[in-house]
């Protein structure tokens, strides 16, 4: 079974971080930790290094040296997720995750944008497993099928604004 590693850089990255642990429940083994790359940086190293996970999701803000520290270590893929809750709202975490060094790429989503690293996660995973592409067709059809009801409900709603107008 393919394996994730979500890693927040604080305990109060949690609520923005938990969408990607919800996204992922289910389909592949997931391992969440808290590690910093600027307090334990040794633990950090021996986390990375000890670990036998596909891909690796790290949330961190501000300065945000998480994803790349964790991509200096490792070979495997690396999504970094910029979280806001600085002055800057998140675009210090998003410039200093986006801007790596030719070599030790971070593939890089939104601020807080959690959830989609996760279905990254699981599109990378989905090149050779067949459960984590699956789980992408499944998510996909039901962004469809929910898109298709909204269309249906708003269109309801203007004929219904229509046909008020059309009795005054």
């Amino acid at each position: 079974m393919s394996k994730v590693m979500i890693i927040l850089g604080s305990a109060s990255d949690r609520n923005q971080m938990e969408p990607a642990i919800w996204q992922l429940t289910n389909t592949v083994e997931t391992e969440v930790h808290i590690m910093s790359a600027h307090r334990t940086p040794e633990g950090l190293r021996e986390l990375v290094m000890n670990s036998d996970a596909d891909v690796f999701i790290a949330g961190a803000g501000m300065a945000a040296a998480l994803p790349g520290s964790i991509a200096a270590l490792t070979p495997r893929p690396v999504i970094g997720v910029p979280l806001s809750g600085s002055p800057m709202n998140g675009l210090d975490a998003l410039l200093a995750i986006a801007q790596m060094p030719m070599g030790v790429p971070v593939a890089t989503v939104a601020i807080d944008g959690a959830r989609n690293a996760a279905i990254l996660a699981l599109e990378i995973l989905g090149v050779k497993d067949d459960k984590a592409e699956d789980a992408i067709y499944k998510f996909r059809e039901d962004l469809r099928r929910d898109a298709a009801e909204k269309d249906r409900l708003f269109i309801e709603h203007i004929n219904g604004i229509k046909k008020e107008r059309t009795r005054d």
